[in-house]
């Protein structure tokens, strides 16, 4: 994405060279070059992480309810080689190992606790992403009786409309979110307008590397910040466009403490 976006501001310095307008190509190009190093140096997307990580808890806020609901939401599956079994993804494992903790904690509190993964096969190897992540918690100690799974979801926006119904049938008073920190602000508006109030947990951060020179690891956490923010633009689109599903304006749950 940031690489188009470089590409497509060269060509048009391209194009106004070729019309004659040489100073304003010059500038131009002076600004991508600015913007690429901004970029893969490491400030701005340092700058944009920080905006959507800012201010969310890696641990519980106040005490667990009497029937508590942590949500684990994917972070996509990978595979060594073709005959080798899928795993999660290495930016799945924070969120995985925070769910874990999380239910750990709850059930040390004696308290009912559901842990509720969502993912669909998205990137369609054979299984959903939730079926994965299920069979990791199980080895990490998580009851199968307080473990289900959403395996249909595709994306954050479907992770919150088919989690509704199983949240609805569960009815907790808490309920956690489980996410890498840089997913969070998306995912709170994404499930805000199903009516559901969680908790925001991070499982994870990612952090910009600030250089002297260009890394490729700047560009794709730029890359995955855009992501974000364009999501979340989005959704304020189409909601002012009327192309989304009317908002649920009645909350599953209060806001969690």
């Amino acid at each position: 994405m940031t690489v188009m976006l470089l590409v497509l501001l060269v060509l048009l310095a391209w194009v106004l060279r070729r019309a004659g307008r040489r100073r304003s190509a010059h500038a131009l190009v002076g600004f991508t070059a600015l913007l690429f190093l901004a970029v893969a140096c490491g400030p701005l997307p340092r700058w944009m992480l920080d905006n959507l990580q800012r201010g969310y808890p890696a641990t519980v806020s106040g005490p667990w309810a009497s029937r508590n609901a942590i949500e684990l939401l994917g972070a996509g599956t990978t595979r060594t080689s073709e005959d080798a079994p899928l795993q999660p993804s290495l930016f799945a494992w924070g969120r995985i190992a925070r769910a874990a903790m999380l239910y750990r904690e709850c059930k040390a509190s004696g308290q009912q606790c559901l842990l509720l993964v969502s993912g669909g096969d998205s990137q369609h190897h054979g299984r959903p992403e939730a079926v994965v992540y299920a069979e990791a918690l199980l080895q990490l100690g998580v009851a199968p009786a307080d473990l289900q799974w959403e395996p249909h979801s595709m994306n954050t926006w479907q992770n919150a409309k088919f989690s509704r119904p199983l949240l609805q049938a569960f009815d907790p008073q808490k309920l956690l979110l489980v996410s890498s920190g840089i997913h969070l602000r998306r995912s709170l508006l994404y499930f805000d307008h199903f009516g559901l109030r969680p908790q925001p947990v991070r499982g994870g951060d990612v952090e910009a590397v600030l250089s002297p020179w260009p890394l490729a690891w700047n560009m794709a956490l730029c890359d995955a910040a855009l992501h974000e923010y364009l999501g979340i633009a989005r959704l304020r689109v189409y909601n002012a466009l009327g192309w989304n599903a009317p908002a649920v304006r009645s909350p599953l749950i209060p806001a969690s403490p």
